[in-house]
């Protein structure tokens, strides 16, 4: 039963992954079109379209947001592990216990007054695109989801750190 579970975490962890960062893959190669276009506009026409740069910075914020929850999982966000490899195996697991239980609160909570801020803004447009700000605001709330997603199929278990990737 216990191999099962691993193996559905596992399959839910590379699935969620590969999903995740094949999107903010996307957006940022749309990123990389939209600020190609201006710059090509700006020094052959003398001037980029206004939308072009909210739309590059929509679509940069949307790729971290989204892909947040899978670099977590990797261990490929900056962090500090110094204090983990001090401690005695209990206080680990302890320790891991409550960086995993605020990384779960953080997530949610996020992800829950993002979701509310998103919903507030909904009778604003944004100034070069037109278009309601809950459209781009909801990659906050998204994001976090998929933070939370993430970190709960991970469990409480050590992260991974840049040494043992490379090893």
């Amino acid at each position: 039963m216990a191999s099962a579970l691993l193996t559905l975490r596992t399959r839910v962890l590379t699935v969620s992954r590969t999903v995740s960062l094949t999107v903010a893959s996307a957006l940022l190669l749309i990123n990389l079109g939209v600020i190609l276009y201006a710059v090509f506009l700006r020094y052959l026409a003398g001037g980029a379209p206004i939308w072009s740069d909210e739309l590059a910075r929509f679509l940069i914020i949307g790729a971290v947001l989204l892909a947040a929850g899978a670099v977590w999982v990797e261990g490929g966000h900056m962090r500090v592990a110094l204090i983990e490899r001090l401690l005695p195996l209990p206080l680990c697991r302890l320790l891991n216990l409550y960086q995993w239980l605020l990384t779960l609160a953080l997530a949610i909570g996020g992800a829950l007054f993002s979701y509310r801020y998103a919903q507030s803004v909904a009778m604003f447009t944004s100034s070069g695109l037109g278009i309601s700000r809950t459209i781009p605001m909801m990659s906050m709330p998204i994001g976090f989801a998929l933070l939370a997603w993430h970190a709960l199929w991970y469990g409480p278990a050590p992260l991974k750190t840049m040494a043992e990737q490379d090893a």
